[in-house]
C-alpha cells in the first residue's frame, strides 16, 4: 500500500482542509447548556450551584444569566422543588432538625424566603417524632451509664439541628423507656432548665 493512501485521515489522522470546515465553533451559551445539563444528570441543582459552576468554566455573567433565565422559564430549574424535595429527603431519611436543613439549603444558595417554605413542612411534631425515632434507632446500641448515654445522644440530636429542648425531652423519654436504671436516671432530668442553659 502506498504511504499516503488516506489511511489515518478523518478522527485521529491528519486533518484536511476540509474536515475544519465542519468544526464550527460553539457558542459560550451552548457551553454553558452542555454544563448544566451534564451538573443536572448528577442530581437535582439550584440555579445558585448552576451559577457557580458555570463561572468556575470561565462562562460569562451573560451567558450564565440567559442559560438559567431560560432554564428557570421553562422549569428545568425551579429553587422552590429543589427545596421542597430537599427538606423532605433529608428530613425523612437523615433525620435532619429545621436548624440544619435550613443551613444546608443555605449552602446550596436557596433564597431565605423559599427555604422557609419549604420547612413549613416539618413542625415542632414531626421534629420531635424524628428525634425520638433517632434516640430509639441509637438507644438499641448505646453503652454506658445513663449519664454518658444521655450526654451521646443529646449530642448526636444538637449535630443534626435539634433544639436543646426538643433533643432532651427526646432522649429522657427514650431513657424512661429503656430500663428501671435509666428511668430513675431520667426522672432526675429537668428538660426546661437544661434547655435554658
Amino acid at each position: 500500500m502506498p504511504p499516503d493512501s488516506g489511511r489515518g485521515r478523518g478522527r485521529g489522522g491528519d486533518r484536511g482542509a476540509g474536515d475544519k470546515a465542519d468544526a464550527t465553533p460553539r457558542s459560550e451559551s451552548e457551553i454553558a447548556r452542555e454544563i448544566c445539563i451534564r451538573q443536572l444528570a448528577i442530581r437535582p441543582r439550584t440555579r445558585a450551584e448552576l451559577a457557580k459552576a458555570l463561572a468556575k468554566k470561565e462562562i460569562s455573567e451573560e451567558a450564565i444569566a440567559e442559560v438559567l433565565d431560560r432554564y428557570d422559564e421553562v422549569g428545568i430549574i425551579d429553587d422552590a422543588a429543589f427545596a421542597r424535595a430537599w427538606v423532605s429527603s433529608r428530613h425523612h431519611g437523615r433525620g435532619l432538625a429545621r436548624r440544619a436543613l435550613a443551613n444546608e439549603l443555605r449552602q446550596r444558595g436557596v433564597d431565605a424566603e423559599v427555604a422557609s417554605e419549604a420547612l413549613e413542612a416539618v413542625d415542632d411534631d414531626a421534629e420531635a417524632a424524628a428525634a425520638r425515632a433517632l434516640v430509639d434507632r441509637k438507644l438499641r446500641t448505646a453503652h454506658g451509664t445513663p449519664d454518658q448515654v444521655f450526654r451521646r445522644l443529646v449530642g448526636m440530636l444538637a449535630r443534626k439541628g435539634y433544639p436543646a429542648g426538643t433533643a432532651i425531652r427526646a432522649v429522657k423519654d427514650a431513657l424512661a423507656d429503656r430500663d428501671a436504671e435509666a428511668a430513675e436516671f431520667a426522672d432526675q432530668i429537668d428538660p426546661d432548665a437544661l434547655a435554658d442553659q
